[in-house]
């Protein structure tokens, strides 16, 4: 039809279906499973999710100011497995949006409980809390989580082999993020005066305000590290991918459409931070009624339940023979916590105000903890081969810390 000759409606309404099929594009591409597919399998896709049943016991509960031991296990289950389904929804959006996007939806969703349980227990003042989570699940990741790894590999293989040079370079970034938070220990144990340290410990205890000093050496650290993490991001999807690629396998077909798995993170999300502020909140009591210590709470319980996701893909690659994706998921989700959720977790409380500052300093106990763990798994995995012999080392030593803390 000549232009002279086009009617006005027909443009419009031309135009219209052409934005309809973009939105219908944008919402179910074509071959995608449909929103009803997407969110049977994000709901019915697994046994674990029969204990999310445990969600509104948890949102009741604390309504209702229920026992605290029952508030604090109801909020505990509850998080399993919404941790299981933030790290399916991660999963079914990285199968589709490519190698890059999909290593910063990692790097944002990957910890997302973790986030969420830290700022939930900074804001309410439980710095020790936001320590001792922190660092156990760097420990669940590097000792239990490839611990157990090592050993389902090591009992289906008589031998394992990963990328060398990848895992190398990553756990020489642990050790880097090791290193920075062994700086404030000793600066507060050679440095910091006598009162000083005394205003120190009564601050970790909420009891005055922290040194400046060393606030600035933690808030000079957190943007160093930041500065790192986002150069690793680069090292590893970008410049140097090549090390961290898994040998071809056949990929699983997509069971949620990229829009669907967007909007099941986003929810999920949303209730996790619920549930971990619930949670943290009767943290306190439940630990002075049945005389749990605090930081073995802080340490072995919640990386448990927060790293439930990662625990059981990682096995699950292991012994499927995928040792670099495994090594990525143990490692890697360290390397997160340690180069990016701590240091913004630092960042936040700089931004809370008095009350909510939060440093880099951990007790000499946990950072010699830290140290030995980091340097056992740097010392396993040089040869680039693994065996359930090396998993039961990793599993022993993380034992050996919980029960170290529950001493503590």
């Amino acid at each position: 039809m000549p232009p002279s000759e086009r009617s006005p409606l027909l443009d419009g309404d031309a135009q219209s279906d052409s934005v309809l099929h973009r939105i219908k594009v944008l919402v179910a591409a074509e071959g995608e499973p449909s929103w009803t597919d997407s969110y049977r399998f994000f709901l019915f896709g697994s046994y674990l999710n029969v204990f999310l049943l445990f969600v509104p016991l948890s949102v009741i509960s604390h309504t209702l100011n229920w026992d605290a031991a029952l508030r604090f296990s109801f909020s505990f289950i509850a998080i399993i497995p919404l941790a299981k389904l933030l790290g399916e929804a991660t999963e079914q959006m990285s199968a589709k949006l490519g190698q890059t996007l999909a290593g910063l939806l990692n790097a944002s969703f990957g910890n997302a409980v973790e986030i969420i349980v830290g700022i939930a227990a900074l804001l309410q003042g439980e710095m020790r809390i936001v320590q001792t989570s922190m660092l156990g699940s760097i420990l669940s990741n590097l000792l239990l989580v490839l611990g157990c790894s090592f050993l389902a590999a090591g009992f289906k293989f008589q031998e394992s082999n990963f990328q060398v040079t990848a895992a190398q370079a990553s756990s020489s970034l642990m050790t880097l993020a090791c290193i920075t938070l062994i700086i404030p220990a000793a600066y507060h144990t050679t440095i910091l005066p006598k009162d000083a340290q005394d205003r120190l410990s009564s601050f970790l205890a909420g009891e005055s305000e922290i040194d400046s000093g060393l606030l600035v050496i933690s808030r000079g650290t957190a943007l160093l590290l930041l500065g790192v993490y986002i150069a690793y991001l680069y090292f590893q999807l970008k410049s140097h991918s090549y090390l961290f690629e898994a040998p071809e396998g056949e990929a699983d077909e997509p069971r949620m459409s990229v829009v669907a798995a967007g909007v099941a993170l986003l929810l999920t999300t949303v209730v996790t931070s619920f549930c971990a502020d619930y949670l943290v909140a009767s943290i306190e009591e439940t630990a002075d009624r049945y005389h749990i210590p605090k930081p073995f709470i802080g340490l072995i319980l919640l990386p448990i339940v927060a790293n439930a996701a990662e625990h059981v893909t990682s096995v699950w690659m292991a012994m499927k023979g995928q040792m670099e994706l495994t090594i990525g998921i143990c490692v890697g989700s360290s390397i997160q916590i340690a180069t990016f959720v701590i240091p913004l977790l630092v960042i936040v409380g700089w931004i809370a105000g008095p009350g909510h500052e939060l440093t880099l300093f951990f007790a000499n106990f946990e950072t010699i903890t830290l140290f030995t763990s980091v340097f056992l798994v740097h010392t396993l995995i040089q040869d680039g081969k693994s065996n359930y012999m090396e998993g039961l080392m990793l599993v022993t030593l993380y034992l050996v810390i919980a029960l170290a803390f529950w001493v503590v």
